[in-house]
């Protein structure tokens, strides 16, 4: 296993990133490849993006998660990225520069450079979802387009700053801003032809943020062509995480049997889906 934390800023010396440095670190999760268990293995690779309303990252969504992609054949990475008081575009650049360097990284780890995912939790999955709207304009741009996901895993998403927005996550994002410039974070307006498909799963019962927010953004989606697989489970509430004894929550709760099939249905939709992948235009 190659298992290493990585200061962002130093990992992403040769990326476009403008943001002022402030400690975001991304560990390292590659099982290793053996002469005698098929050597020249490339694994998709997913990052993690964790969830904490853009104020803390939740260990609950990070390494956990991380582990369980990489018992089911990928290679994983987690993303600790700023949070309050940094604002945006902190966290958006410190997610774009780390896809760029990770593809740069492909001919020295054993991954796929056409096959990396981010995959986010929550806020985190706003993170993610932000990425893949923006990855081409000038607060994210990365040279050659290697900023892009070839795909998205967003899990329970905070998308919308309308009426089904959580508040939190928008006043810890913009800070001051919040008042003047809410409304250009309502991912549902900023998707295109160029946002990566996307795999998306909420639940019905969700009383933090939303369902409402995952139909928002697949609407869209399916409004720009771009395609995708929604899952909407009616039990559960928000923060589930892997939904197994793992993530048990500090109350004892987030364990969800009928929720925890969606890792798999996750990689089995990415590492299968001829749409998932780079875009030529």
């Amino acid at each position: 296993m190659i298992y290493e934390s990585l200061d962002v800023f130093e990992f992403c010396l040769s990326q476009k990133i403008t943001a002022p440095e402030t400690g975001a670190v991304l560990t390292v999760f590659i099982p290793d490849n053996y002469k005698e268990i098929d050597p020249e293995r490339k694994r998709p690779a997913v990052i993690i993006c964790p969830g904490g309303c853009y104020e803390y990252t939740s260990v609950r969504e990070a390494e956990p998660v991380a582990l369980r992609f990489v018992a089911l054949g990928m290679a994983a990475f987690v993303l600790n990225y700023s949070c309050s008081p940094a604002v945006y575009p902190t966290a958006l650049q410190e997610l774009a520069a780390c896809v760029a360097a990770i593809r740069k990284k492909a001919g020295e780890w054993p991954i796929d450079a056409k096959q990396i995912a981010v995959c986010g939790f929550s806020a985190g999955a706003h993170l993610a979802a932000s990425l893949g709207c923006l990855w081409n304009t000038p607060d994210a741009a990365q040279p050659d387009r290697s900023a892009r996901p070839d795909a998205l895993i967003l899990s329970y998403p905070v998308i919308t700053s309308g009426e089904f927005r959580h508040d939190g996550s928008f006043r810890a994002l913009l800070g001051s801003d919040y008042e003047t410039r809410l409304s250009e974070f309502s991912l549902e307006n900023r998707v295109t032809g160029q946002t990566p498909p996307a795999f998306i799963w909420h639940t019905h019962d969700d009383d933090i943020v939303p369902m409402e927010n995952s139909l928002l953004f697949a609407s869209a989606l399916r409004k720009n062509g771009v395609p995708f697989e929604l899952h909407v489970y009616q039990p559960g509430g928000h923060g589930l995480s892997t939904a197994t004894e793992e993530t048990r929550d500090a109350k004892g709760e987030a364990v969800m049997p009928e929720c925890e099939n969606w890792m798999e249905m996750a990689v089995t939709w990415f590492v299968n889906n001829p749409n998932a992948g780079p875009r030529r235009w």
